[in-house]
């Protein structure tokens, strides 16, 4: 990891000493605070301890571009943050439910990531990219989550970001994207003798219709393929690479004040069948988005496990910089209630 984030760095240098460019420099802090009746305690984490998402953390976003006489033809983009772990019980049940549960001393680690991390670059037939980006597929692909509390299934099965190449072309009535990554999410393996780089990857690609901000509307058609590592966040759960053939159809509606975001994958996830279906409805309370309230019901079967959450999600942007976010969640697995709380600040430099 130590390596590509230098490489980034360099990237990073190299934008801020051209001449023919713009920036965008931006300070990220969140906070973390909830309960869980499962584990009869506070939690200070979104969903699973190990898990990239959400954490208390602090960190910067940077964007910059490159622009000639014909326009922007380059983008960077780098975003680091970190991540306070607070070391308690942690449950694997959601990945493998036969490992047994592990616990941990109390405690903190800073844990450094790099979420986005990419070069993006415009060519005379589409915009070609490289490094750590979202994989085409699902409505992950259109929906940056990396901020929220509510989820989408790419981030249960599957990654909502991975180290790779990617290509999108914009066309008057949708898009077209394709993607070939490393099949590890947020780390990236350098190769080993047990683990070679050439054993594990994702092939992904997603065709939609309707452009969302001209139409208000978009409906996605994904597959994906290939042999992909089981990790938790930076955590290595097997050194094994599993097959995986998933196809998905996600479809959003924007209308007035409500929002309509419908997701559906089927296939194999780490060698086991899978299905998952997600609904997020949102109401905009006021006519500038400053108060929200979603639900959004999840049902999963993952190989003989079979689940289902409901969440309800009220945010409030508090100011131009600071946005306040309640959820409840129900875990029909674990029968657990969980009460989370977010403030989530975002600040340009």
């Amino acid at each position: 990891m130590s390596r590509t984030f230098f490489f980034y760095l360099c990237l990073v240098f190299f934008a801020t000493t051209a001449q023919a460019a713009n920036d965008l420099l931006y300070f990220e802090g969140q906070e973390i605070f909830g309960y869980s009746s499962e584990l009869g305690r506070t939690v200070s984490y979104s969903r699973h301890p190990d898990a990239e998402m959400q954490k208390p953390s602090l960190g910067i976003d940077y964007l910059q571009r490159f622009s000639g006489e014909s326009g922007d033809f380059a983008t960077v983009a780098l975003q680091f943050r970190l991540a306070a772990t607070r070391l308690i019980e942690q449950s694997t049940y959601q990945y493998d439910p036969a490992m047994p549960r592990i616990f941990q001393q109390d405690g903190f680690k800073a844990e450094p990531q790099i979420y986005n991390a990419y070069l993006k670059l415009k060519t005379p037939w589409t915009y070609v990219w490289l490094g750590h980006n979202r994989p085409a597929f699902g409505i992950a692909t259109s929906l940056d989550s990396h901020g929220l509390l509510l989820l989408t299934n790419e981030m249960r099965f599957g990654y909502d970001r991975d180290w790779g190449v990617g290509a999108n072309k914009d066309f008057s009535w949708g898009d077209v994207s394709y993607s070939w990554t490393s099949g590890t999410g947020m780390p990236l393996y350098q190769g080993s003798q047990e683990l070679p780089f050439t054993s594990h990857y994702m092939n992904a690609a997603r065709i939609s219709y309707g452009v969302l901000s001209r139409d208000n509307f978009n409906v996605g058609f994904s597959a994906g393929s290939g042999m992909t590592l089981n990790t938790i966040g930076y955590q290595l759960m097997s050194v094994k690479p599993l097959p995986m053939r998933l196809a998905g159809t996600d479809l959003t509606i924007l209308r007035d004040n409500f929002e309509h975001r419908f997701d559906l994958l089927y296939g194999q996830w780490l060698d086991k069948d899978t299905s998952a279906v997600s609904y997020r409805f949102g109401i905009n309370l006021d006519q500038e988005g400053r108060f929200k309230i979603e639900t959004q019901p999840m049902y999963w079967k993952f190989g003989q496990e079979e689940n289902y959450q409901v969440a309800l999600c009220f945010s409030i942007l508090a100011t131009s910089t600071l946005t306040i976010r309640t959820e409840y969640l129900y875990d029909h697995l674990l029968a657990d209630n969980r009460f989370l709380l977010q403030l989530y600040y975002y600040s340009p430099i």
